[in-house]
């Protein structure tokens, strides 16, 4: 018997192999209870490009320290966008790391869609 984080990261391997295969930039997301974190990783998957969280202090004071909330993934989406877009990203696959698309999850991939990265 698998346990939850297992079946998670089970997921998250078969997604990772598909977009490995693709040959392109990932844009992956970890959430945990208190924050959210997004990387945008290049696609040989050997470095990080941009990074976003809400643990980081600008985002966090723009949130009142509240990171574990679709309007603290909102801003994360916003934010990793900006950075990308900065690095010279416009097009990524997304990778939600085995969660499921829905809630924080979603709200970070629509906000990051909507400042203009193409996945």
């Amino acid at each position: 018997m698998l346990t939850k984080k297992e079946q998670r990261l089970r997921r998250s391997r078969q997604t990772r192999a598909r977009i490995a295969q693709q040959g392109v930039v990932r844009l992956t997301v970890f959430r945990s209870n208190t924050h959210i974190y997004a990387s945008v990783i290049s696609d040989d998957g050997q470095r990080v490009l941009a990074s976003a969280s809400t643990a980081e202090k600008e985002v966090r004071e723009q949130l009142a320290g509240k990171g574990g909330n679709t309007a603290a993934a909102t801003a994360v989406g916003k934010r990793i966008a900006e950075k990308a877009k900065a690095a010279g990203v416009e097009k990524v696959a997304f990778d939600r790391a085995g969660f499921a698309y829905h809630g924080r999850v979603k709200a970070l991939a629509e906000a990051a869609r909507e400042a203009g990265l193409q996945f």
